[in-house]
């Protein structure tokens, strides 16, 4: 009989880290989905604006890996105000050769977390110039704490700012981080301030009216925004896009309805015939990233179903290897 491993985020926190592993398992998904053979189907999405909420269902087949998931995966963003994380969820594991489920990760959106966060470090590691050493991260939630934590993986990361207009959340997140990285890590009110100071900035909010503005940018800089993963979300002023000397999607069939693409688009700031690189593109050498230490770059996450499989079976082979969950006899 088939057996299905269960595994709790308990197990998956101990068996899943956001280390270089991490990074190399989401930089080698980007890498096969620029190969052209990965099946990824559009993201299921539904807005449940009633109470700031949202379901993401995202998938993908890629072909070298053994399994496929499925990841449904909640956001609710007045959660924190009742004592509840913002985003949970589950993945759910099938085989690739017979379409059997072999595991149930109920990770409660760890693993989105982590795969996350690792998308941004490739995405500093290809883009950004390699002596960064400060970093700017707008918001102040867990998104935001493992941004910087992943930055410091790939760049020599000095020094760090945290803003979010919630002062007290900011300065808590500011110590935390300090404690955590050894590194200083101070919070400011003063956005427009720190994202000019800042080697590279990463956008990690729900909002829904842009909050980094073109005129702050500055030659040299890398600017990743991952929060704009719903048509209304924008953390990005359109003219960040134009300004920019080189735009990178993660997939530009979901940034040109999702992300901050998007707005550039619906605002007239960028033609919708334009051409940009993915992500993927620039890990695998097809497209050229960053060529000089004077160029913008921008990069738009908007997360792939690729991460989702990828990041996946990544916990399956670690908690096989370590013995960890349990075995369900279906």
């Amino acid at each position: 009989m088939p057996t299905i491993k269960i595994l709790t985020e308990t197990e998956l926190r101990k068996i899943v880290k956001l280390d270089l592993d991490a990074v190399d398992c989401i930089e080698s998904a980007f890498r096969k989905l620029a190969e052209g053979s990965v099946v990824m189907p559009p993201i299921l999405s539904m807005a449940i604006e009633e109470h700031h909420g949202e379901v993401d269902v995202k998938t993908a087949y890629v072909p070298g890996i053994e399994n496929f998931a499925i990841k449904i995966s909640p956001g609710f963003f007045n959660n924190p105000k009742i004592g509840l994380p913002s985003t949970s969820g589950l993945m759910v594991l099938f085989s690739v050769r017979t379409g059997m489920l072999e595991a149930l990760l109920l990770d409660n959106g760890y693993l989105t977390d982590v795969r996350t966060a690792a998308a941004g470090a490739v995405a500093a590691n290809h883009l950004s110039r390699k002596e960064s050493e400060s970093a700017c991260i707008v918001g102040a939630g867990n998104q935001a704490r493992l941004q910087l934590q992943a930055l410091c993986l790939v760049r020599p990361i000095q020094k760090a700012t945290v803003w979010s207009p919630e002062e007290d959340e900011a300065k808590e997140t500011a110590k935390e981080l300090t404690e955590r990285l050894g590194i200083p890590v101070r919070a400011s009110l003063d956005i427009a301030a720190i994202v000019s100071e800042a080697d590279i900035v990463v956008t990690t909010t729900p909002s829904t009216n842009p909050l980094v503005y073109a005129e702050w940018l500055r030659p040299g800089q890398h600017i990743t925004s991952m929060g704009s993963d719903q048509p209304n979300k924008n953390e990005l002023e359109p003219a960040c896009l134009k300004r920019a000397d080189i735009y990178i999607a993660d997939r530009i069939s979901q940034t040109s309805v999702l992300g901050e693409l998007h707005h550039a688009i619906l605002s007239g700031t960028i033609e919708a015939t334009e051409e940009f690189p993915e992500l993927g593109e620039i890990v695998a050498k097809k497209k050229q990233g960053r060529i000089n230490s004077e160029q913008i770059t921008i990069c738009d996450l908007t997360g792939t179903g690729v991460q989702d499989t990828a990041i996946a079976t990544f916990a399956k082979q670690r908690a096989e290897i370590d013995g960890t969950g349990n075995n369900f006899v279906n």
